[in-house]
């Protein structure tokens, strides 16, 4: 933790009066609690392949087995992961103002298990299954050693319940993100390289709206020049000291 970081007075004045608040979370959140980034990820066993060969619809139609299992060890992973310092801050946030939309392209419930009550998920969730043919989140199904599992609805493959490369984001959580990033009074930009579209349109549409819009990151971005205030340095940092300065006010 770094010592009495300097969170400037205007920001907290804006903060104090805001009644509707939008944050939008990247990696850079998660990489904190252990969980890699995407790319980083592609590590020890998983060295060899690009993450778009295990990401990919046509990758899973080509060799479902060796995608389910890559996901496996990613689940396996998010599972002992914990939810860190910025996780934490952010759901004592949420009860602060009338109005918290908690928005994330992460996919490893980490902001619901530090007890984010309602997030939107811009990617998916690694935790959850669904039907690679229906398309439904599947809670259960028999185990008797299908690699990857069938879907006791359909008996098609089950995959995880994330957003590959060559999908569309989920219609009902960017619909629910625009609209947040378009009434907001303040938006965060947390622990993300603002460069993944269409989650990178965000913080743009919340500026264009009229919001002070804020990046918390330990490097510049392309949204560095543009937003209100910048907070460099990590989010696991950046937000109990925040947080702390909200509280005093």
């Amino acid at each position: 933790m770094i010592a009495h970081m300097t969170i400037p007075k205007d920001l907290i004045g804006q903060l104090a009066r805001a009644r509707s608040v939008a944050v939008l979370t990247g990696a850079g959140v998660s990489v904190e609690s252990g969980v890699p980034t995407f790319r980083a990820a592609q590590t020890g066993l998983w060295a060899k392949y690009n993450p778009e060969e295990l990401s990919t619809p046509r990758a899973f139609r080509r060799n479902p087995r060796l995608v389910w299992e890559w996901y496996a060890w990613l689940r396996q992973l998010v599972a002992e992961a914990r939810p860190n310092a910025a996780h934490l801050a952010l759901a004592q946030m949420e009860k602060l103002f009338p109005e918290f939309n908690l928005i994330t392209q992460n996919i490893d419930s980490l902001h619901q298990r530090a007890g984010s009550r309602d997030v939107i998920e811009l990617h998916g969730n690694v935790t959850r299954t669904k039907c690679f043919d229906e398309d439904v989140v599947v809670a259960s199904w028999p185990d008797i050693g299908d690699v990857p599992p069938k879907c006791p609805h359909c008996g098609g493959l089950l995959r995880p319940d994330v957003v590959w490369f060559e999908e569309q984001l989920p219609e009902a959580a960017m619909e629910r993100a625009a609209t947040a990033s378009a009434t907001c009074d303040v938006f965060l930009s947390i622990g993300t390289a603002a460069v993944v579209y269409p989650a990178a349109a965000l913080p743009g549409d919340a500026l264009r709206h009229g919001a002070v819009v804020v990046e918390i990151n330990p490097q510049p971005t392309p949204l560095t020049d543009r937003a209100h205030f910048v907070l460099t340095g990590s989010a696991g940092e950046v937000l109990p000291e925040l947080l702390r300065a909200l509280g005093k006010e």
